[in-house]
C-alpha cells in the first residue's frame, strides 16, 4: 500500500530532473556563446558562465546516478 507511490514519485521527479537538465544546458550554452563573442569579458561574466556549467554538470551527474533515460 505505501510502496505503490514510490514508482510514481520517482517518475515525476525524474521528469522534473530532465526538464531542469535541458533548461540548464540551454542557459549554459547561451552564457558560453556570450562569453565567446565578448572582446573583453568581465570577471562577473566569466563567473556566471562557470556557475552555469557547474550546475549543468551536477544535474547531469545526478541523472546518471539515478539511471534516468530520455525517451525519444
Amino acid at each position: 500500500m505505501f510502496f505503490r507511490r514510490k514508482g510514481w514519485l520517482r517518475k515525476e521527479f525524474d521528469e522534473k530532473l530532465l526538464m531542469q537538465l535541458s533548461e540548464h544546458k540551454d542557459h549554459w550554452q547561451n552564457q558560453k556563446q556570450l562569453l565567446d563573442r565578448s572582446f573583453d569579458p568581465s570577471e562577473e561574466a566569466i563567473c556566471q558562465t562557470k556557475i552555469a556549467e557547474v550546475k549543468y554538470f551536477f544535474l547531469l551527474k545526478e541523472a546518471k546516478h539515478r539511471n534516468v533515460r530520455i525517451n525519444r
